[in-house]
């Protein structure tokens, strides 16, 4: 079976190294012609909106998936018009694309969300932060990840500014439209919640995450996920489900959420694989990319429990010399072969327990010791 993924980086690649044990060949479609996914399948370099570059793609493809959220939903639907099957399907991606759409979502399915409300004028822009108050974050409403397409402002000589460099054409017109302003949360944590959807209706989920970003970059996932009760990982799991049966998902689905007062209030969510569940490769009986195939391909889901407690670091810019974190006890690498750049995700290291199971954990040693050599290349 061939599966066909929109997109070739790192998500992507991992995707095609846990299907390829299973058998599954893969063709990755992407405009740079160094994607990382080309060592570990054919990969056509294209654009996503190009009709005759989709149909060379699509030849026999046996599914498709993406592995980042802003793939074209144009794309998806002239796949599945194709005859073939597409999943998550083309109005998951929507919804995800789109943080209006997104958090009223949350709010159907009962999900908490920080206040927050579209900006189409610049009169807007200035009632709604009389009504939601400073800080706030205004965002696009579309293409933001790692922090991008959002500014914090604290001050309201902060407003211009802002609307200036996220929606600089409307900016000119005094219209800074497609923008949405939410409340600033002072959070004690973020967490994310993974979970799988199969074809027949079955659900996993993986346990709670905690994750630190720095810069709109997640740095560390930790997993599992300290100082939530059990009751609230209930809801959030609840809450989820009802995500899945509202868009009829099929597939690999992250949702992050703010910890507030000890409630989870939801910030956003990725059609996909996610970052937060790298550490799930070494750490999980499952991986969340091998799940993600199983979904997709009408499989059972595999076990999602933790075999080890474990902390995933991410790695950012440049990798620590890689004897260096291979000498540290319990530590698992995963480079993309991806070029040095500032701010771009280069490889991952996720840091297990290294001892016998009733043995003190080893987890924070190693990944204290990961994060020195991190510390140490960026110097």
């Amino acid at each position: 079976m061939t599966i066909g993924i929109l997109g070739g980086g790192q998500l992507g690649r991992m995707i095609a190294l846990a299907g390829i044990p299973l058998g599954l060949s893969f063709r990755f479609l992407d405009p740079a012609p160094d994607a990382p996914a080309a060592a570990v399948g054919e990969l056509i370099v294209g654009d996503f909106n190009h009709a005759p570059t989709l149909r060379r793609f699509a030849n026999g493809l046996d599914a498709v998936t993406f592995e980042f959220e802003n793939v074209p939903v144009a794309a998806l639907e002239r796949l599945a018009a194709l005859g073939l099957e597409v999943y998550p399907n083309a109005n998951s991606l929507r919804t995800a694309q789109d943080r209006l759409l997104e958090k009223q979502l949350f709010e159907r399915v009962g999900l908490r969300v920080p206040a927050y409300a579209p900006v189409d004028s610049q009169h807007e822009l200035d009632a709604t932060i009389s009504t939601i108050g400073l800080p706030a974050v205004l965002k696009t409403r579309r293409m933001g990840y790692d922090g991008k397409g959002q500014l914090v402002l604290r001050r309201k000589t902060d407003i211009h500014s802002a609307v200036a460099t996220l929606a600089p054409t409307a900016a000119r017109g005094n219209s800074p439209a497609a923008l949405i302003l939410e409340q600033f949360i002072t959070f004690e944590r973020e967490v994310s919640l993974i979970a799988v959807a199969g074809k027949d209706g079955s659900r996993a989920f993986y346990p709670l995450t905690e994750n630190v970003h720095r810069e709109g970059i997640l740095r560390t996932s930790r997993a599992p996920a300290a100082g939530v009760s059990n009751l609230v990982r209930t809801r959030a799991q609840a809450a989820v489900g009802k995500i899945i049966d509202t868009l009829g998902y099929i597939g690999t689905l992250a949702v992050e959420f703010f910890v507030h007062d000890g409630q989870l209030l939801a910030n956003e969510m990725a059609p996909r694989v996610h970052n937060s569940g790298h550490w799930t490769i070494d750490a999980a009986v499952t991986s969340q990319f091998e799940n993600h195939l199983r979904a997709v391909l009408g499989w059972p889901l595999g076990d999602t429990s933790l075999r080890s407690p474990c902390v995933m670091h991410n790695l950012i810019g440049d990798a620590p010399p890689l004897d260096k974190m291979l000498g540290v006890e319990g530590a698992h690498v995963h480079l993309y072969g991806k070029a040095s750049r500032p701010g771009r995700k280069v490889g991952h290291v996720t840091c297990l327990h290294a001892g016998p199971p009733r043995a003190p954990d080893t987890t924070q040693a190693a990944a204290r010791a990961i994060d020195r050599l991190i510390l140490r290349s960026q110097a």
